[in-house]
């Protein structure tokens, strides 16, 4: 094992994390749409030159356990040179669905020994409200990729510093929010080239030689305290499984199994025994699989340490080809970035529970609740594209409650401001309030979900993309389960149910009202004497 200087590894660490932080500031101050620039939902990290993580932002945890695979995916399609940019989307290439489109800039130095080497690359991922598809907000509910949106395999957006304005028309003719779009693409530029910037400025105080070796010193380190977390798990076999309600194609729940086998400070974690690919859009790709497990390993540690690829290497990863959480194209694959990936959590949290209770919650809300809303604005003569997470309960844990009304888990966006959110859409916000008594009871209780009712102020498209609406987050150690959430249509006075994942036409004068699941408790419900 090489040896480094802790002062200065803790010192890279942060310096590195920082080009992250900055690079997403940038991004948000200079992004066009409520998602990206309120709800803060883009990610940004930090790459060596073989495409290991090095360092990320306080980001999405989707997107950034994923992004590697995409850098990877760029590096063996794309001969770099400086200048150049390379933008995907394409899930079964690293990305997670089609509206998260990822940049990926190389880092070239002006000496003379590295001109013709990336050091490593920055990368930023955004979520686009719109990119094409068969519904406003392109998280349609699909049976095959093609009806998402528009599929961008690794292409350069930026060649030796020119944009491809031919890719760019490209794009922009089959989205419908083009202004919008492009303004956040060109933040996405933006933010890409203020890392570039930054990294360089670290360079030009320590020399390439140095910040290359303590880059590896930091994959270093993150394996070592990965290592030392799973030596500290009991060796055995710990198996989970829950169920998603449905795929929106068929009605029957969709199985998602893990196995984890801990054996001296190396695990493997097999979701054999999960549900074959399924006719809808609740299909994940291997990236967000392996983006759900770095995070699980990553926050049982609960140390300050970087969370870059290092954590992956003592980890063994089996998800089968052609299964729910290993799908082949061209599945569908538009809500398993956003909920599958929120119960693979739920199955990997409930395995390790098992080896380790006083460190794991109960089941989160186990789910984005995903609203996507478009048509005509007439007061703006243009069209909009509308798209929102939202929060609900957390699983309480052996010593803490569940906090109420946060995104859980695979997300970590903020939400739109009611004021933001009627600026920029034809909507009123009627109701915006924590649902209380959706916290499963335990000693400890679960959190309480959400209650958002949104008027619609003209005719729209409403797509539903949500979980637990059947089946409810599970407690732990005796606590009782969370209470499922609701989708309700309130028109001309009567109220009606939705399905968990449904498109309808809304009228004028529409209320959605949107219920959010509650956390699981933990341990028993004390009883009056």
């Amino acid at each position: 094992m090489k040896k480094y200087d802790p002062i200065l590894l803790e010192v890279f660490k942060n310096r590195f994390a920082s080009i992250a932080e900055e690079m997403g500031m940038a991004l948000r101050r200079t992004a066009y749409s409520p998602n990206i620039k309120e709800r803060l939902d883009f990610s940004c990290a930090l790459f060596d030159a073989q495409g290991h993580m090095i360092a990320q932002a306080a980001h999405i945890p989707v997107h950034l356990g994923a992004m590697p695979v995409s850098v990877a995916a760029a590096i063996e399609r794309v001969d770099f040179a400086p200048g150049d940019v390379v933008m995907l989307n394409d899930p079964f290439r690293g990305g997670s669905h089609l509206p998260d489109i990822t940049m990926i800039t190389p880092i070239f130095h002006s000496d003379l020994a590295a001109k013709e080497t990336a050091l490593g690359f920055v990368a930023s991922r955004a979520h686009h409200a719109d990119v094409g598809g068969m519904s406003p907000g392109s998280m349609p509910l699909s049976q095959e990729i093609f009806q998402e949106g528009l599929v961008i395999p690794p292409l350069k957006l930026m060649e030796k510093g020119q944009v491809n304005h031919s890719l760019m028309e490209l794009l922009l003719a089959n989205v419908r929010t083009p202004e919008e779009r492009a303004g956040d693409l060109r933040a996405q530029l933006a933010a890409n080239r203020k890392g570039v910037n930054r990294f360089i400025e670290v360079v030009n105080v320590y020399g390439r030689v140095e910040v290359q070796r303590y880059m590896a010193g930091l994959l270093e380190y993150a394996e070592r305290m990965t290592r030392r977390l799973i030596a500290n798990l009991p060796d055995g076999r710990y198996y989970f499984e829950d169920f998603l309600d449905g795929d929106g194609i068929e009605p029957q729940p969709v199985k998602i199994a893990v196995t984890i086998t801990i054996k001296g400070d190396e695990a493997e974690v097999d979701f054999s025994g999960s549900a074959a690919q399924v006719k809808g859009s609740v299909n994940t790709v291997y990236a967000v699989t392996l983006s759900a497990v770095l995070y699980v390993f990553r926050a049982l540690i609960g140390l300050d340490i970087p969370a870059n690829s290092g954590c992956l290497a003592p980890l063994a990863v089996i998800a089968p080809e052609g299964t729910v959480v290993n799908a082949r194209p061209p599945a569908a694959v538009a809500g398993g970035n956003v909920e599958t990936s929120q119960r693979i959590v739920d199955v990997l949290l409930g395995a390790l529970a098992q080896a380790r209770p006083e460190r794991v919650p109960a089941a989160a809300q186990g789910t984005m609740n995903n609203l996507m809303i478009g048509g005509w604005d007439p007061e703006r003569n243009r069209p909009y594209t509308y798209y929102e997470t939202i929060g609900g309960g957390m699983g309480a844990g052996l010593e803490w409650p569940g906090a109420d009304a946060i995104q859980c888990h695979m997300t970590n966006t903020l939400n739109t401001p009611i004021e933001a959110l009627e600026y920029a859409y034809p909507f009123r916000v009627r109701r915006y309030e924590i649902r209380r008594g959706s916290g499963g009871a335990g000693r400890q209780p679960g959190g309480n979900g959400l209650r958002r009712e949104v008027e619609l102020l003209h005719p729209a498209q409403i797509t539903l993309l949500t979980e637990r609406r059947d089946l409810a987050p599970y407690g732990l150690a005796g606590g009782k389960a969370g209470r499922p959430g609701r989708n309700l249509l309130l028109r001309n006075g009567q109220v009606s149910a939705l399905p968990g994942k449904t498109t309808l036409a809304g009228k004028r004068g529409d209320v959605l009202r949107i219920e959010t699941p509650g956390g699981g408790g933990y341990g028993q419900p004390e009883t009056a004497i």
